[in-house]
């Protein structure tokens, strides 16, 4: 037996709590490490799955501490490296939660669990031991299992899969679905997999029970759903994108980035840079120089995008300009089974290689990682707000510093906050301001929507003016892309009968309609009911759908296309590959108009665009966010970079009811600096970031709580006494901009301060002096989403 030994240990599942426990003397010292996962027992004769976050001896515990022995280990080498797990105990000090509550959001699924199987190989003979049985063992037979998994003589097996776990049921049309109307059952596993996505043949049976079989079964044999590997459906995504552009050498202004990024990539210290480069300028072609380079020197790199999409499309280029490189593909939407395997495979890799992914790949144990790159840096998807909050970035920095590597943030239109920190010499700018092509940016030209008589069609969305330019790009064979940030057919379903709106009743938010699935949906909580179907408030059925979404304006558009039109929005790429699908469609010319949401703004290609026109520039200018502005900026910029791409010039229209807003000046003349000096001065004026730290306290009760308000304004006047203490201003509370949702009223308390220690304990002070039984309170740090 070796010495005592005590470690703190983070436990994967609620209490999420971190605890001491005793280390199992029958292990060597020296086999402990942090970030090793193990089982561990609670007061209640339960296990959790957790991790060793730090050892200790007995002198650092109170005399006379009963600790409680852990049960086994569930690796013999530690998966969460240094660097990764400093990264995650540094987030839950800032966040105010525990290590546990990190890792137990972060790992897969199956990373979290507490079975096991220990094979040992012994005189031409096989064991194999369950947890249970480990643990019924004696001390010595203990003591000579754990000596023989120390030399490699048993190992932990991978948990055990059937074929029900590896295939996965895949969407294979869209709504409307040919399917008989009372096919309940059939219709049951469509919306599942419509609105969850791609999921194993276990998972949705145990979701909606064995009686689904059946239906599966029948959906199957036509052809409405298929069953595959993981595996051959991302070949098949990576089959269905458009062509890449052709190959081409670096320009000189490229030259000059990509000497500076691998000089600082050569650096001892961490470093960052800015990549700020207007649309079609080929900022890829410089982040997989960069990537040539990282390997080239044995570091690895990271590749961030905002959506999976994107990923895929820079999985795709990467692969083909760096044929021999080891690449790795990660992203939420893939099974916990293929993150996992992803997870174990660079954890146990010593070499170099490139991983491309989102925003969660950041949590990747990722071999002697030197680079790390954020395309699209701009985009709100880098914020996570739900369950566990993080900024994308900030974990990439520091991830930098521990590893003394280089972040690199690529954007045509910069946030706002990462062009001040620029401007004041703390990140080093690299310019890309022309497009590889040599063609100047598409003029953008206003269309005034004052007065009806502008409007083409009764009821519809574009001006005369807009419907002319569509025709005459149709007339040469060219393509056209209209963007509409509205999903759905109507946004409201008004009653003819009682005069009201058909609203959620979970938040009170209006439904949208949406006439693929014939359905009311509620784009917040996803509650949806039939349509048509009686009134939810008079039991009539005269409706009159009001407004319109990308659903409605693409049925209008095809009149003047004179064939189909393309939507590209979340409703029409649910299943997996239909976005790739829909992105060849329109480069092999099958549509020559694409109709979207902010979907069609990011990254895409396209040489036979040469109009762009957005529907509703005024669709976020009113939103109550201080970056509404900002972010109509960013989008309008982003998406009238789709036209003119190609040989030939390209035109952008931007309707709007406000013509003499000051962000047009800017979208117009494509002046990003001008915008970024005219809205800090704004900022500066209103006292927001960057010139102050901004929190938000979200807090909500339940509807039918009598004792949520009189709770509110307790914690209320508790937070505001205490932000005068430390010179906090407290705005608030007020209900939010979506002041119901799920069934919990919400409301937002504003922070404004001049250091993230004082509004994170500002918030635990909330906490502490809130009723939890009746308030839910939640810390967002520099928030993105204000609604």
């Amino acid at each position: 037996m070796f010495p005592l030994m005590f470690a703190d240990i983070a436990l994967l599942s609620p209490p999420y709590n971190v605890l001491t426990y005793e280390i199992p003397s029958e292990f060597p010292v020296e086999f402990w490490r942090p970030g090793l996962r193990v089982v561990a027992p609670l007061g209640n004769g339960a296990q959790r799955a957790a991790v060793l976050l730090a050892l200790k001896d007995k002198s650092d515990l109170p005399e006379d501490t009963v600790c409680k022995p852990v049960c086994w280990v569930l690796e013999t080498i530690p998966l969460l490296p240094r660097d990764l797990l400093l990264m995650l105990q540094d987030m839950a000090m800032r966040q105010g939660i525990t290590a546990g509550h990190i890792l137990g959001h972060v790992l897969p699924k199956g990373m979290r669990s507490t079975k096991i199987r220990l094979r040992r190989l012994y005189d031409g003979k096989a064991e194999s031991f369950s947890l249970r049985r480990i643990q019924q063992l004696s001390s010595v037979e203990r003591a000579q299992l754990a000596l023989e998994m120390y030399a490699g003589k048993a190992r932990i097996l991978a948990a055990g899969a059937d074929a029900a776990s590896e295939e996965f049921c895949i969407l294979r049309s869209d709504p409307p679905w040919p399917v008989r109307p009372n096919a309940a059952r059939q219709i049951e596993v469509l919306e599942f997999l419509h609105e969850r996505g791609s999921t194993t043949r276990r998972h949705l049976l145990r979701q909606l029970g064995a009686p689904a079989a059946q239906p599966l079964h029948a959906l199957v044999a036509a052809g409405h759903v298929a069953l595959a590997r993981e595996e051959a459906e991302d070949e098949v995504i990576g089959d269905l994108l458009p062509p890449p552009p052709s190959s081409f050498e670096l320009n000189t202004e490229q030259s000059l980035a990509v000497t500076d990024l691998c000089a600082a990539l050569g650096s001892d210290e961490p470093l960052s840079r800015l990549l700020f480069g207007v649309t079609g300028s080929g900022k890829t072609v410089v982040y997989l120089e960069l990537a040539k380079a990282c390997l080239e020197q044995g570091k690895s790199m990271l590749l961030l995008a905002p959506e999976v999409a994107l990923a895929h499309k820079l999985r795709r280029d990467a692969a083909r300009a760096l044929p021999d490189a080891p690449i790795f593909l990660y992203h939420g939407y893939q099974s916990a089974a293929r993150r996992e395997d992803s997870f174990r495979a660079l954890a146990a890799r010593e070499d170099a290689c490139l991983v491309v992914g989102t925003r969660s790949a950041l949590f990747l144990p990722i071999p002697r990682l030197g680079c790390i790159v954020l395309d699209e840096e701009h985009d709100a998807s880098y914020k996570q707000d739900e369950q566990l909050s993080y900024q994308a970035k900030e974990l990439a920095w520091f991830r930098m510093r521990q590893n003394r590597g280089l972040l690199l943030l690529g954007s045509a239109t910069p946030d706002l906050k990462t062009w001040h920190a620029a401007q004041n010499g703390v990140l080093p700018v690299l310019r890309l301001p022309h497009r590889v092509s040599g063609r100047p940016l598409p003029p953008v030209e206003m269309v005034d929507l004052r007065g009806s008589n502008f409007f083409a069609e009764a009821g519809g969305m574009l001006a005369q003016e807009s419907e002319e330019a569509l025709r005459q790009t149709m007339a040469k064979g060219e393509q056209a892309i209209v963007l509409l940030n509205r999903r759905g057919y109507a946004p409201l379903v008004y009653c003819l009968d009682c005069g009201k709106t058909q609203r959620c009743p979970q938040c009170e938010i209006g439904l949208t309609y949406h006439k693929g699935r014939e359905k009311l949906v509620c784009h917040y909580c996803g509650w949806s009911k039939p349509f048509p179907s009686p009134c939810l408030y008079c039991k009539g059925m005269n409706f009159l759908p009001l407004g319109e979404g990308t659903e409605r304006l693409a049925e209008r558009l095809v009149t003047i296309a004179g064939g189909p039109v393309l939507r590209l929005d979340r409703d029409s790429t649910r299943r997996p590959g239909r976005m790739e699908e829909i992105l060849a469609a329109f480069a092999r010319q099958e549509g020559a108009i694409l109709v979207g949401t902010q979907m069609v703004s990011k990254g895409h290609h396209f040489p036979r665009v040469t109009l762009v026109v957005a529907a509703d520039g005024d669709l976020g200018l009113n939103l109550p966010d201080y970056r509404a502005a900002e972010r109509t900026f960013q989008l309008l910029l982003q998406s009238a970079g789709r036209a003119g791409r190609g040989e030939k010039a390209g035109r952008v229209l931007i309707q709007t009811r406000d013509v003499g807003h000051y962000c047009w000046q800017y979208v117009r003349s494509g002046d990003y600096e001008g915008f970024y000096a005219g809205e800090l001065e704004r900022r500066r004026l209103r006292n927001y970031p960057p010139f102050v730290r901004l929190a938000l306290l979200r807090i909500s009760f339940a509807v039918g709580n009598s004792n949520g308000p009189a709770a509110l304004a307790e914690v209320a006047a508790s937070v505001r006494e205490r932000g005068r203490d430390l010179g906090v201003r407290v705005l608030g509370p007020a209900p939010a901009p979506l002041a119901m949702l799920r069934g919990r009223r919400r409301f937002h308390c504003l922070l404004k301060g001049q250091n993230w220690p004082d509004l994170r304990q500002l918030y635990f002070w909330a906490t502490m002096h809130g009723k939890s039984d009746v308030l839910r309170i939640f810390l967002d740090i520099d928030p993105v989403n204000m609604l």
